[in-house]
């Protein structure tokens, strides 16, 4: 369980860092989704799931979760950090 626990966090790719080769290295990410995803970042970077969704046409509930599950992260390090202070 510990192993694929730390595989799962090693493969985690940050939607306001990833390169377009990252995104387009994941199963659910179609070129046009990617370009999408790298246009709205321009405005500024996703500070959670709901507003990667709200602003990325193509990213409702399901893609976000199949998202989710192949590592696409948002705002991962500020995540954690509420984490561990909640």
């Amino acid at each position: 369980m510990v192993l694929l626990v730390a595989t799962a966090a090693q493969a985690a790719i940050e939607v306001n860092t990833a390169t377009v080769a990252d995104l387009d290295g994941l199963k659910a990410i179609r070129p046009t989704l990617s370009g999408r995803i790298l246009e709205a970042r321009q405005h500024g970077d996703f500070k959670e799931r709901a507003e990667l969704q709200r602003r990325v046409k193509g990213v409702g509930d399901r893609p976000a979760r199949r998202l989710a599950h192949e590592g696409l992260t948002v705002n991962r390090d500020k995540n954690q950090q509420a984490l561990l202070i909640g």
